[in-house]
């Protein structure tokens, strides 16, 4: 589905360059639900960007479905079958809901019914929402949860998420566990999700830990899980901060 290969990636401060990413190699399969996690700061949101097209690498290349990705913009991309969902979701003023669910599927004559499926599947209350702008009005959480309906809505070969948890109430996140199940098994693609989020690490196939740029470890979910939560306090302590804010 999806290879990296020898990926760098820096940026310029006060102090010269700086390496976010350093020599990443990965290749995660078709029909995997595969997470990043790792400490804060450790380039797990950078290699999620650099999947989307948000970031090019200084280095290195990106391989989907054996094409050569790696100069090709995100709107390339997303025509490819690639969805990503930002950690921080985009304000579209002037577009109601239902338009952005339109544009997400590449059906203009989405119905109205089908949309309201999409937004019932991430906890919103379609009547509510169906009509509203996709601006300021609503909250970080409102806006996160539409923009994992547009996920639903796109049916790609791949989607990646960044964080999906945060600003999530308790009873959304639950919900959130059975959408990325559903989207899975539903396009037969692969899930790539960023999260310190015990419960989401336990259902995933692949696990892949990022410390300081680069992958620290990766392997099936029964094999990394065990030494992860029980060794790793970085983690653990991400892990706590995010259980807090749910």
């Amino acid at each position: 589905m999806i290879t990296v290969k020898d990926l760098s990636y820096g940026v310029d401060d006060e102090q010269g360059k700086k390496d976010i990413l350093r020599h990443v190699d990965l290749e995660i399969p078709d029909d995997c639900f595969a997470v990043i996690t790792g400490p804060n700061g450790g380039g797990k949101s950078t290699l999620a960007k650099m999947l989307a097209g948000v970031l090019k690498p200084d280095s290195g290349s990106i391989i989907f479905d054996g094409t050569d990705i790696t100069d090709m913009s995100i709107t390339d991309r997303a025509r490819a079958g690639i969805s990503y969902a930002f950690q921080q979701p985009v304000k579209f003023k002037g577009i109601e809901v239902l338009d952005l669910l339109r544009l997400a599927s590449g059906d203009k004559t989405l119905s109205i019914g089908k949309a309201c499926e999409y937004l019932s599947e991430v906890g919103l209350c379609a009547r509510d929402y169906i009509n509203r702008e996709v601006d300021a009005s609503l909250s970080g959480g409102e806006l996160k949860r539409i923009e994992i309906a547009t996920v639903l809505a796109r049916n790609s070969k791949l989607a990646i998420f960044d964080e999906p948890e945060a600003g999530i109430d308790l009873w959304s996140f639950n919900n959130l566990i059975n959408v990325f199940r559903h989207i899975k098994d539903s396009t037969h693609g692969s899930i790539i999700i960023i999260s310190h989020q015990e419960r989401i690490l336990e259902i995933a196939d692949t696990v892949i830990v990022i410390e300081n740029g680069s992958i620290k470890q990766q392997g099936a979910r029964e094999d990394i899980l065990p030494e992860l939560l029980g060794t790793s306090a970085a983690v653990g302590e991400c892990s706590v901060k995010a259980q807090q804010r749910i």
